[in-house]
């Protein structure tokens, strides 16, 4: 007889999200995983994701060290990252899921103050202009300055799954997932003025020099970490770091990000 499948359920605070927790703890058994002893918890085969995109997004930087599948059901907005929410079958709908598989941005950066950050990003790392003054930055490619100088509000670099998300209001391209590139995409650049971005391999290294950090300060942000006036952000994929996704057969990720180059 084969294992039953253990389940781990997470949910957003918002009354829909909580909501659907509730019914989802009635119909089936859950592992607490937010317990703080990993071995009560290593039994677990997926983690349940009820919320929106946002949500999924903080769940999978608070637990991607399990190692474990992400299976989502929007309770939230656009639910990018998500499948249709119902309770009904969520065993057999999970056991009929497709993965993607992503792998994260790994950010390096140093501030005004002389101290060191690490941070991870799933979706992009972006920078930005905290005054009224445009950045000035440098953009170095694999060692080879790009960019001398790019006068903008910021500059971002995204993954594929990103790609759909703050990349495409900047007006970045639509990357498919498989592309194996990184969208490197300015924000509102004013020189050089036609320069549009580029699509990297992704496995270039990317590093962003703040010129005049102290009149011109900048942020960075990883996701949704942010760190203030930062001098030097260097960027590379972490692929020694995967995280899995799970979707149904009719709602899987790259359709999704096909779809969106036709919206």
């Amino acid at each position: 007889m084969a294992t039953p499948l253990q389940i781990a359920c997470i949910a957003d605070n918002t009354k829909i999200a909580q909501a659907a927790m509730a019914e989802i703890a009635k119909r089936y058994k859950i592992v607490d995983i937010t317990r703080k002893r990993r071995a009560e918890t290593q039994a677990v085969d997926v983690i349940v994701v009820l919320g929106g995109d946002g949500f999924m997004l903080q769940a999978m930087h608070q637990f991607m060290a399990r190692n474990l599948p992400f299976y989502g059901m929007n309770c939230g907005t656009v639910g990018f990252l998500m499948n249709t929410y119902s309770p009904s079958r969520l065993i057999e709908r999970i056991a009929d899921a497709r993965s993607h598989i992503l792998y994260p941005l790994r950010m390096y950066t140093r501030n005004l103050q002389g101290k060191d950050y690490e941070l991870l990003a799933i979706n992009e790392v972006s920078l930005f202009r905290q005054s009224r003054q445009a950045a000035k930055i440098r953009i170095t490619v694999d060692h080879v300055v790009r960019v001398p100088e790019m006068i903008a509000d910021g500059v971002l670099v995204a993954t594929p799954a990103g790609s759909t998300a703050y990349n495409s209001s900047a007006s970045g391209p639509i990357i498919p997932l498989g592309a194996n590139i990184i969208s490197l995409t300015p924000l509102s650049p004013f020189r050089p003025r036609r320069w549009k971005g580029a699509l990297l391999n992704h496995n270039s290294s990317v590093t962003f020099e703040v010129l005049e950090p102290e009149k011109r300060p900048v942020s960075t942000v990883a996701d949704f970490t942010e760190v203030r006036d930062v001098v030097s952000v260097a960027i590379h994929e972490q692929q020694k770091t995967s995280i899995k996704l799970l979707f149904d057969p009719e709602h899987n990720l790259e359709e999704r990000i096909i779809k969106e180059q036709f919206m």
